[in-house]
This record gives C-alpha cells, structure tokens and sequence, in this order.
C-alpha cells in the first residue's frame, strides 16, 4: 500500500481579496487542476471581486465572478505549505515552517481593465514558475 500523496497547498494574501490574489488562485487552480489545494483571503476584504478583474480573466478563458472576497484567518495560514503575500504589509501572521513569498504587484484597485491586463499576465507568468516548482 502507497502513502498518500501530500498535495501542495498555496494560500495568496492580499488586502481586498479583489483582485491579485484572486487571479492568481484562480489561474493556480487552472493550472495545477487538483494537483494543488488553493486558497485566497484578504486582511480587509471588499465586498465583491474588481469588475475589471473578472473582465480581464474572462479574456483568458477563466471565470472568476462567482468568487467572493474572504476574510484571512490563523487558520487559512497554518493550513498552507506557501503563502504569497500582495501588498499585504504586516498584517499576514507568519508561523514557522511555513515558505512565504512576497509578489510586489501594482494594486488593480481602482484600474480600468487596460492597467489590469499587464498585472494579469505577471501573475500568470509567475504562477507557471510556481506550479512548476510544486508539481513535478
């Protein structure tokens, strides 16, 4: 009988949970499909996810406008392998044992879809790096 196969999971952290953090999970969970458990919470959520956001990640074929923007806990974080932090500042809690990561990403908060494309496929650019680190 085999062990079972521990699946990576990834926590992003951002402040509204509106924007970067979500299409980083979501391009996370296209990517490495079920190969990796994927969360996303902000410090002070918003209450609902950018609209130029969700239209920027339905030019690249992934829907995220069912998702809601959720509150970060100690709980989310202990249940991580790697945490990546947005713009979060000193508001994420650390524990040891934990890989964290911080992405300096411009904050879409406020930006047309037009200054949310570039931000996009930066995130995608470094989710690829990453899944190919936790997925072999």
């Amino acid at each position: 009988m085999t062990a079972p196969i521990h699946r990576p999971s990834v926590l992003f952290v951002c402040v509204q949970n509106a924007g970067r953090s979500q299409m980083a999970a979501a391009f996370l969970a296209h990517l490495a499909g079920d190969r990796v458990e994927v969360r996303s919470a902000g410090s002070t959520p918003a209450d609902t996810v950018n609209p130029a956001v969700v239209e920027a990640m339905k030019e690249v074929g992934i829907d995220i406008s069912a998702e809601t923007p959720k509150v970060l806990t100690v709980d989310a974080v202990q249940a991580s392998d790697v945490v990546i932090t947005m713009g979060c500042g000193d508001t994420c809690p650390v524990f040891p044992g934990k890989r964290y990561l911080d992405w300096q990403l411009d904050d879409p908060a406020g930006q047309g879809v037009d200054a949310v494309r570039p931000i996009r496929d930066e995130i995608e650019r470094r989710i690829r790096v990453l899944v190919n680190e936790l997925v072999d």
